[in-house]
């Protein structure tokens, strides 16, 4: 029993012996997804919009920042914009980013992930090259 809210996230109507309903702002799954996103080897930075990217030059950082999050019907579609290390393979890490983003998102919500959509932005060189 559960439904979509009108602002941004999950909600989880419980049981009528439960103490209430649990929300979860799409924010949150966004969050998740680039936390798991960052732990992938091969992947060199999340990138956001010019907004996120200048707010993190002033210290606030934002964990879900190039990632992109619609829940409808408790299944989660994500996109993920990232810059790759040089030197990785571009298929396999892209589909071990997109097993651990799914991983991730529904072990730690119950939501169903639907699709990982990537979007390579750049390629990260080693530090001195």
């Amino acid at each position: 029993m559960e439904k979509e809210s009108e602002k941004k996230g999950y909600v989880f109507h419980a049981d009528t012996d439960a103490f209430g309903t649990v929300k979860i702002a799409n924010d949150v799954v966004a969050m998740i997804a680039g936390l798991a996103a960052t732990e992938v080897d091969g992947v060199g930075a999340m990138v956001g919009n010019i907004t996120n990217e200048l707010m993190g030059k002033v210290g606030m950082k934002k964990q879900s920042k190039g990632v992109h999050v619609d829940i409808l019907d408790r299944t989660v579609s994500v996109d993920l914009a990232v810059t790759l290390q040089y030197g990785f393979n571009i298929p396999t890490t892209c589909k071990k980013l997109q097993e651990k983003v799914k991983n991730a998102i529904e072990t730690m919500t119950g939501l169903d992930v639907s699709e990982v959509n990537i979007r390579i932005v750049g390629i990260k060189m080693a530090d001195g090259k």
